[in-house]
């Protein structure tokens, strides 16, 4: 995390709100997210209902489509918090996947095109997906060959939200003239969210009958994760008086402001947090960190989507 500014000295009442890590399980199914390790077989879609049986919600929603025959992290939003999931499409992503070329190629060439295929790059999407097909450009942050095993190459690349790596693969093998394609595919990491806290759906069904059957929650506390861990945006953290206002669907106002994290930009998707660290909202910012520091009146942030629940925090106006 960035650095905090704070705007004024302020304490939290402790009658209202709660901290995410004192949530019951009740709170965490119904403002939690579950990190899963999709398999390959099955579509995005059919898991994200398969987690929504198991765990009995009314609601589940998923970020981030994967194909069926890639496998890794697909986070799943449960009740409320499909209502955050949304934001969590533009989080960069790491892969890790084998690329077969179609002719032999040596270690040097290899890590020649890699390298010309980091940055900034421009692609058109394939015949098969779900956005118009206009050339594009895209951020490949990284991209790196883990292993070689003749042809097939082992690699990892971390890019932006939106980049095909099917279609990075086939774009690597014409620009060697002799042509590739990805043989398998697996994500890694969505924004801050690493594969190491993701749960097979064997461990969702055996931890939700621990908690219903037996009453033990270790488990559930594991694979349930508070909708806050999965931001990937810079915060402001609000007095306790603003919090009731915003989930009101007001705008944020600067004398509203407690603290606010370095780097926030002019038109940057923003959280709103409570001084317990709850997402109390996601708001577009109207200025920069340094100005909401500064500002004494005057808008700082636009609610776009309320999180928190009406009545938490008292009414102070």
């Amino acid at each position: 995390m960035s650095e905090i500014l704070t705007k004024y000295e302020c304490e939290t009442d402790g009658q209202y709100g709660k901290r995410p890590e004192q949530r019951s399980i009740e709170e965490l199914l119904e403002s939690g997210f579950a990190l899963v390790d999709k398999p390959q077989g099955p579509s995005s879609h059919e898991v994200t209902s398969w987690v929504k049986k198991m765990l009995m919600t009314r609601k589940a929603g998923h970020s981030g489509t994967l194909d069926p025959n890639v496998s890794g992290l697909l986070p799943i939003g449960l009740n409320g918090a499909t209502k955050a999931m949304g934001f969590m499409l533009k989080s960069s992503k790491e892969y890790v996947g084998i690329i077969k070329f179609h002719c032999n190629v040596g270690k040097e060439e290899v890590e020649k095109v890699f390298h010309k295929f980091s940055g900034e790059i421009e692609q058109m999407p394939p015949v098969k997906s779900a956005v118009r097909r206009v050339l594009r450009k895209r951020k490949v942050y990284y991209l790196e060959p883990l292993e070689f095993n003749g042809r097939e190459v082992l690699f990892r690349v971390g890019c932006e939200a939106g980049t095909y790596i099917r279609k990075l693969c086939f774009d690597m093998g014409e620009e060697l003239e002799c042509g590739a394609n990805m043989l398998e595919l697996r994500r890694t990491r969505v924004g801050n969210l690493d594969e190491i806290h993701a749960s097979k759906l064997q461990d969702i069904k055996d931890a939700y009958w621990l908690w219903t059957e037996k009453g033990e929650e270790k488990e559930m506390r594991r694979i349930i994760l508070p909708i806050e861990n999965a931001l990937d945006m810079h915060r402001i953290w609000l007095r306790d008086s603003t919090v009731e206002s915003i989930c009101s669907g007001a705008a944020l106002a600067a004398p509203g402001v407690a603290k606010v994290e370095e780097g926030i930009a002019a038109g940057d998707n923003i959280a709103l947090m409570s001084l317990k660290d709850e997402l109390v909202a996601i708001s577009v910012a109207d200025a920069n960190s340094r100005e909401i520091i500064n500002m004494e009146k005057g808008v700082v942030a636009r609610t776009i989507r309320v999180m928190m629940r009406k009545g938490t925090y008292p009414k102070c106006w």
